[in-house]
């Protein structure tokens, strides 16, 4: 079965890089590793995605590329056995992923030893739906999604940048905690915190 690895930054830090290697069980020589570029406007000239491709050469991966399912066609993603789904617009991501079938490929994917690396809202769509998105920001949802459910490829929410109070700014003043708070009570769901530092492996 798959395994899947949530995060704020991607591989911000030497722990997360370990974290990884771990749910690779160290097979590089023969991973092939994919990143998702379409939540971000730049796509694969993104800083974090290019920055990801950095990343998993140091690591030794041989082969590494960029995919964007606005324009690519999903079945390419089926030979690789990492997907990394980089940040950006989740109503934009989540939009792509399900008008090209993308969502049904990597469904398909995760029931191989498939590792899933989610980062930012690449986390959050790996999740049961985004709602906390449009909580939040349901200004950036230019693509009008209407269904917010996602890929539930894991049943466990997250809040990505929980300690980023610059990023999600309130009129009234209140800290993401006590909005997150208001949401959950709403919505009686529990999301993890997840700080830009921080990460989760599930298996």
């Amino acid at each position: 079965m798959c395994k899947i690895l949530l995060t704020s930054n991607g591989f911000f830090t030497d722990r997360i890089k370990q974290q990884f290697l771990q749910s690779i069980d160290g097979q590089i020589m023969n991973a092939k590793a994919a990143i998702i570029t379409t939540g971000s406007q730049q796509k694969q000239y993104n800083k974090f995605a290019m920055k990801a491709k950095e990343d998993l050469v140091k690591l030794g991966f041989k082969q590494v590329d960029f995919m964007d399912i606005e324009f690519d066609f999903p079945e390419r993603l089926k030979p690789y056995n990492v997907i990394y789904i980089n940040g950006g617009n989740p109503f934009h991501l989540l939009f792509h992923m399900k008008k090209s079938g993308t969502d049904l490929i990597l469904k398909g994917l995760a029931k191989l030893n498939t590792v899933f690396v989610g980062v930012s809202a690449g986390a959050i769509i790996l999740g049961p739906n985004i709602q906390v998105v449009n909580f939040f920001t349901p200004q950036i949802n230019t693509v009008h999604l209407k269904d917010l459910a996602a890929l539930s490829l894991t049943d466990i929410a997250v809040f990505p940048h929980y300690d980023r109070e610059d990023l999600f700014p309130n009129n009234a003043g209140k800290s993401i905690e006590e909005r997150l708070k208001v949401f959950e009570h709403i919505n009686e769901c529990s999301l993890v915190r997840l700080k830009d530092d921080e990460s989760i492996l599930l298996h």
